[in-house]
C-alpha cells in the first residue's frame, strides 16, 4: 500500500473504539434490548465484533454462536474458542451439517444434479443467519453483523446470510482498519496472522477467490469511494487499469446486496421511497 494512502487509512484506535462501543450501547438499548448475539467464525471480523460488543455491553450480555460445518477447518473452531476464552463470554456451538446436508439431499434429488460449491456456501451462510435470528428471539438479543466495509462494497458476502444483521459495528472499517483495531484490542495473534477465509470449502481464501488482495482493494476503494476520485484518475496514478475496472465493476454489480428490497411505486407514499424520515421517531 502506498505510504500516503496507508497514512490516511491509519486509525486512532482509542477514539474509534470509543465511537463503536458507544454506537453499540446506544443502538442496542434504545430499542429496548439489553443483549446481543452474533456468529463467531474464528476470523478477524467476527473476533473484532466480539471484543467491541463485550466492551460495550458487558461480557454477560453478549452471546457468541459458533456454527461449524463438516468441511470447516478445525482451526477455525479453535480460534473462535480462543476469543471466547479471552473475553470470558457465553457461547453455544451449533453444528449446521445436518440441516444443510438434509436440504441438499432433497433438492438435488429433485433437480437431478449435485449442488456446486457456491450454492452450498450460500446455503451455509443463510443457515447460520437463520440460526442467529432464532436465537435472537429465544434470548431477546439483537443480531450483530460482522461484515467490513471492503466486503460490503465488493459484495463479498451472501445476501440475507452473513450480510444480514440488526446492527453492524464494523461496516465502515476497511479490512486494513479491521486489522489495526483488532490488534489494538488484543484479538489473538493466530487470528490476526491467518489468511482471511469464509471457510466455506477446503483451501478457500478470500483473496484467492477475489483475485486480488484486500490491501489492493482497500487502496483503490478508499480513493474511489471516500476521496471521490474517478476510475480514470486512479488509473492515472499508476494503478493497473484492469484491476481498477474490475473492482469498480464489482461494486456496481453488487449494489443490490446493499439495499432494502425495491418496492414498486403505486401510491403517494411508498415505503422506502417517500415514507421515510431522517429520524426514526427517536429510535
Amino acid at each position: 500500500m502506498r505510504p500516503e494512502i496507508e497514512a490516511k487509512l491509519t486509525l486512532n484506535p482509542s477514539l474509534v473504539t470509543s465511537v463503536l462501543t458507544g454506537f453499540l450501547r446506544d443502538e442496542v438499548t434504545k430499542v429496548g434490548f439489553q443483549k446481543a448475539v452474533f456468529g463467531l467464525s474464528g476470523g478477524i471480523d467476527s473476533a473484532l465484533t466480539a471484543f467491541l460488543a463485550a466492551e460495550a455491553l458487558g461480557r454477560d450480555r453478549v452471546h457468541a454462536v459458533l456454527m461449524p460445518y463438516r468441511t470447516s477447518n478445525p482451526q477455525s473452531l479453535e480460534d473462535a474458542l480462543k476469543v471466547v476464552e479471552a473475553l470470558g463470554i457465553p457461547h453455544t456451538i451449533i453444528d449446521i451439517t445436518a440441516p444443510v446436508d438434509a436440504y441438499f439431499e432433497q433438492v438435488d434429488r429433485v433437480l437431478g444434479y449435485e449442488a456446486n460449491a457456491l450454492r452450498r456456501g450460500n446455503r451455509m451462510a443463510r443457515e447460520r443467519m437463520v440460526t442467529l435470528y432464532d436465537l435472537s428471539a429465544a434470548m431477546n438479543a439483537l443480531v450483530l453483523g460482522t461484515s467490513n466495509k471492503t466486503e460490503l462494497l465488493l459484495g463479498y458476502g451472501t445476501q440475507f446470510g452473513d450480510m444480514a444483521s440488526a446492527l453492524n459495528p464494523i461496516g465502515d472499517l476497511y479490512k486494513c482498519q479491521v486489522r489495526q483495531l483488532a490488534a489494538h484490542l488484543g484479538v489473538p495473534r493466530s487470528i490476526l496472522e491467518k489468511a482471511p477465509s469464509a471457510d466455506l470449502w477446503a483451501d478457500q481464501t478470500d483473496e484467492k477467490e477475489l483475485g486480488f488482495s484486500y490491501d489492493e482493494a482497500d487502496e483503490i476503494l478508499y480513493q474511489w469511494v471516500d476521496l471521490r476520485m474517478s476510475p480514470d484518475e486512479i488509473v492515472s496514478r499508476g494503478y493497473p487499469e484492469r484491476l481498477v475496472r474490475a473492482i469498480v465493476e464489482r461494486v456496481r454489480r453488487n449494489q443490490y446486496k446493499r439495499r432494502m428490497p425495491i418496492i414498486a411505486k403505486l401510491s403517494g407514499r411508498t415505503i422506502g421511497l417517500d415514507f421515510r424520515y431522517l429520524r426514526d421517531w427517536g429510535t
